[in-house]
């Protein structure tokens, strides 16, 4: 399990750096201490969630080489390449989605998305699962860029707070219920 976001204190609490903080929560709850890992360009834990071991990850890597870092995880667990579209989950920010929606995809497009395109080129496939969390779109005329790198003001935080802490425990619903009962929960929520 991927949570992306850029590396260092300049991105922390940014839109972009909603699926790290996703991972740290969920390192958290579960006893896990993230840890840079060598050869992995990550920092990353063991924790069992749901009665599963699930390796749990923040590529040290800014955005546009998240993949280099997916790889090297996915290699380190053992993951088959038919095998990541089921064991595979990035949680990311995704500007299409409303600010704090939360929602579970099977496979797709990148949107656009820097992380999950570098992730697409990298494993040679868009077929896994990803936690979406909504920032919304950028206001006026603001690129999409500098507004993902933006940190939000203090009523879009706690709702960003609120979200990842939905997205943690999509996570969970994954791993213990199953792919198709967390979809059914999480998507069709208000």
């Amino acid at each position: 399990m991927v949570g992306l976001g850029n590396p260092g204190p300049e991105f922390e609490a940014t839109r972009h750096n909603v699926g790290s903080d996703t991972v740290t929560l969920l390192a958290g709850r579960h006893g896990g201490r993230l840890r840079p890992e060598k050869g992995l360009h990550s920092q990353a834990c063991v924790v069992h969630i749901g009665g599963r071991r699930v390796l749990l990850a923040i590529p040290s890597t800014y955005m546009n080489e998240s993949g280099l870092a997916v790889t090297e995880l996915v290699r380190r667990a053992g993951v088959a390449p038919d095998a990541v579209a089921t064991q595979l989950i990035v949680v990311h920010d995704d500007l299409d989605l409303p600010p704090a929606r939360v929602k579970l995809k099977a496979g797709g497009g990148n949107a656009g998305h820097n992380g999950l395109k570098s992730i697409d080129n990298h494993l040679k496939t868009n077929d896994y699962l990803r936690v979406r969390i909504g920032i919304g779109k950028p206001p006026g005329r603001q690129s999409g860029a500098a507004f993902v790198l933006k940190r939000p003001g203090a009523a879009e935080r706690d709702l960003l707070a609120v979200a990842v802490t939905e997205a943690a425990e999509a996570v969970e619903a994954v791993l213990s219920e199953g792919i198709e009962v967390a979809m059914n929960r999480v998507n069709t929520a208000p």
